[in-house]
């Protein structure tokens, strides 16, 4: 995972990534959505209100007179206005940066993964054992004890797919016993060690990008989601990733999430017109037959649905052609929103009409509205 601020000082064997932060949509759509307290907005703008002197994210359950409130682009633009952060939305962790106590406790269970952590030994790090289960399950949608659970499994697999014995991959992975390890693999993967050479799960990361975080899936062979996210919506995203794929969900990375980390960036930088990371979607006959036709549209166009229909070869099948665009699962790299309306309109886009028309812009100049690299 990495933040706004990594993410501008990168280089990718392109250009330094010009992050653009100044995506405000109009004011009475902030406006709006800050009334019904649209979590999709998180991130995309802040409101501050004058009469408190504090900014919040557009999901903050508090309430203020839009009389009272303005609203910036940036946690940089409000704190230098003078606002002070909200404790009860806590603004800061907007973008998913990770509180050093929550660095220190991923690099420890990096370098020593049978490592047990004490209720000390968190005091220490100012926090307690409810704040880290809370945060590893708003973050993560389990516990930190299943999160390190999960990583360990998941090594464990990945060792056994590459031939590590049995014996190799119970040390390894700091396994007090055979049995013991046979238990916590065929929990979550369904079946023993030994049967485990085509069983699969699903890595998972959050990506940060200038338009939001995206929840990105990948199996063995490639991407196979890619969605907008937030903290309200993890859960769900989860659940509807582990239901539709029937795999287990593993917190961990591989090549294609690094792969497609480094391709979105440049793509933001408005230096990448085609992306190379494999994709593995899951649909009908029927669906996967449109979203194969919507890799073919080319970057910086757009097509109706009418013409998607036409290009398939079922010109009449409009609304299902459409239904299938809105079923896609991997956004921005099978491309649905290059289609508009037959009128030339912005219609629906699971991530919002807001995103869709920056990519758009993105895709046709090159760069997202009003550059602002951070300092």
């Amino acid at each position: 995972m990495y933040g706004l601020a990594t993410i501008a000082s990168m280089e990718l064997n392109c250009v330094p990534v010009q992050m653009n932060l100044n995506l405000l949509p109009s004011r009475a759509e902030m406006e709006q959505a800050a009334c019904s307290k649209d979590a999709s907005y998180d991130g995309v703008f802040f409101v501050a209100v004058r009469t408190t002197g504090i900014f919040c994210r557009p999901s903050c359950p508090a309430r203020a007179k839009l009389e009272n409130v303005e609203f910036f682009p940036t946690i940089r633009d409000a704190v230098l206005a003078g606002y002070r952060p909200c404790k009860r939305c806590h603004p800061l962790l907007v973008y998913g940066a990770l509180p050093d106590w929550v660095t220190t406790l991923i690099q420890r269970v990096e370098t020593a993964p049978d490592l047990k952590i004490t209720a000390a030994e968190l005091r220490e790090l100012k926090t307690t054992p409810e704040r880290v289960r809370r945060w590893f399950r708003e973050h993560y949608g389990m516990t930190f004890v299943e999160w390190c659970r999960s990583r360990r499994l998941a090594n464990a697999l990945t060792q056994i797919r590459a031939g590590a014995t049995l014996d190799d991959v119970v040390f390894a992975n700091q396994y007090e016993s055979h049995s013991g390890f046979r238990e916590a693999f065929s929990k979550v993967f369904g079946v023993p060690p030994g049967q485990s050479q085509t069983s699969d799960f699903v890595a998972t990361q959050i990506l940060e990008t200038p338009l939001g975080a995206l929840l990105v899936g990948a199996v063995s062979q490639g991407i196979c989601a890619i969605a907008y996210t937030d903290k309200q919506m993890l859960e769900h995203n989860y659940a509807t990733i582990r239901k539709h794929f029937g795999y287990p969900i593993l917190p961990v990375t591989n090549h294609h999430i690094e792969h497609l980390r480094d391709e979105l960036a440049c793509y933001f930088a408005g230096k990448l017109t085609e992306f190379t990371t494999p994709l593995v979607p899951q649909g009908t006959a029927f669906q996967e037959k449109v979203w194969s036709e919507l890799q073919r549209i080319p970057y910086g166009t757009t097509i109706s649905y009418d013409e998607l229909a036409r290009r398939i070869g079922q010109p009449t099948a409009v609304r299902a052609v459409a239904r299938a665009n809105g079923m896609n699962r991997i956004d921005i790299l099978i491309p649905c929103h290059r289609v508009i309306g037959k009128d030339g309109q912005l219609t629906g886009y699971n991530g919002g009409i807001w995103r869709k028309r920056l990519l758009l812009e993105l895709e046709r100049t090159g760069k997202l509205p009003s550059h602002e690299t951070i300092q």
